[in-house]
């Protein structure tokens, strides 16, 4: 008998972004913007942190949940940014936003449960019910005016009352589409009514370009026992990709089994990087380094957007949030061949369309956390493939 993975496992996508990445293993020569992460370290102060947690001998096993110190930070942070009201009990600490995303799922569905997500979206996040043997409802976005769009009552019919739930990615990865207050009210209503659960993913909340300091989160408009959970990590906001570290806000009820589920995951993340993470929400400096990646994508965002569209032959809708620029090329539909040819004739990484599902097919996505020079190299890198 051949040695074979479970169905769901075989079923699952490989991701697309890993075969182009792959294609250009190994070069010096080329322009990368495929990965959604910066190209500078995190911040000094965070990095000592964990260095003297490590100096100090921090390195046995922590409780499942993570410390209470940063269980408490979270919550105050979470507060103080929503004008809501957090308590730390309702908080997990988890080895990375990603890990928390499967915690969630391992936590709500059940094979053959029916769950919704709003696409185009990290494949990760798509894949994830799946792995389980749910069966995975997808609603695409639209474009409407030059601007990413959801359709609140395609998205409302497809949450029948038969959908266990519904996961919303805003500010979106790729798209950078946020939503607005209304239709998360709208959403939050029509969830109770039917008893579906929300997971909502907030990664990229403090990533917004419309002035605010942060996307409106759907806890803003949630009790503590509604059906939402709520998904964040350090990696993005505070430069912290590689440390793997997030967290869970879950209703209470829900936490007795949180445990449980992290405990069979990974037991517990590291104490010394959560002492990094806990750094990054108490010392002064972790607002600021906020601020001033926000403040550098905004200025990296527009150099892009501006660069791209003086290009010609390509469509890059406005968005308000994330990092990234989704954007195709008229005449050129297949994705993935681009996305090669970009990366071995041209020297410039960028992450095909497809990559996040059906609905990215013909596009392609460009991570602007970056300089001004390395921008500005890529642009011209596309320009010769235009004028190949």
């Amino acid at each position: 008998m051949t040695a074979t993975a479970r169905p769901q496992v075989a079923a699952l996508t490989s991701s697309r972004i890993r075969d182009i990445a792959n294609a250009g293993m190994g070069r010096d020569d080329l322009s990368i913007f495929w990965f959604g992460e910066g190209d500078e370290v995190t911040p000094d102060f965070i990095r000592a942190a964990a260095q003297d947690a490590i100096g100090n001998g921090e390195t046995f096993y922590v409780h499942n949940l993570g410390l209470p110190a940063l269980r408490g930070a979270i919550a105050r942070y979470e507060s103080a940014l929503h004008g809501i009201d957090i308590t730390a009990d309702r908080v997990a600490v988890t080895g990375s936003g990603v890990s928390a995303l499967m915690i969630a799922n391992q936590l709500i569905v059940s094979p053959g449960d029916r769950v919704v997500v709003v696409t185009p979206i990290w494949p990760n996040i798509a894949e994830a019910p799946r792995l389980i043997g749910a069966e995975v409802t997808r609603v695409p976005l639209s474009i409407a005016d030059g601007r990413w769009s959801l359709d609140l009552d395609r998205l409302l019919d497809a949450l029948t009352p038969d959908t266990r739930m519904v996961i919303i990615n805003a500010p979106n990865n790729p798209t950078g589409f946020t939503l607005d207050v209304d239709a998360q009210r709208t959403i939050l209503a029509h969830c109770r009514k039917h008893g579906i659960w929300i997971l909502t993913d907030e990664v990229y909340e403090r990533l917004v370009f419309d002035g605010r300091n942060a996307a409106p989160s759907l806890l803003t408009h949630a009790s503590p026992d509604d059906r939402i959970v709520r998904v964040n990590s350090f990696s993005k906001a505070w430069r912290m990709t590689g440390w793997r570290l997030g967290w869970l806000t879950v209703p209470e009820a829900l936490m007795t089994d949180v445990p449980k589920v992290i405990e069979y995951n990974t037991s517990c993340a590291p104490a010394f990087v959560q002492k990094g993470g806990l750094a990054a929400l108490t010392d002064p400096r972790g607002e600021e380094t906020v601020s001033r990646l926000r403040s550098g994508l905004a200025a990296a965002r527009r150099t892009l957007l501006d660069g791209l569209e003086g290009l010609g032959r390509i469509e890059v809708p406005e968005a308000d949030g994330a990092m990234y620029a989704f954007f195709r090329i008229d005449g050129e539909a297949d994705d993935m061949a681009v996305a090669r040819t970009l990366v071995t004739d041209f020297g410039l990484g960028l992450a095909p369309g497809s990559a996040f599902g059906p609905e990215g097919e013909g596009w392609l996505r460009w991570c602007f956390a970056a300089s001004p020079e390395k921008i500005a190299n890529g642009l011209e890198r596309l320009e010769r493939f235009l004028k190949r």
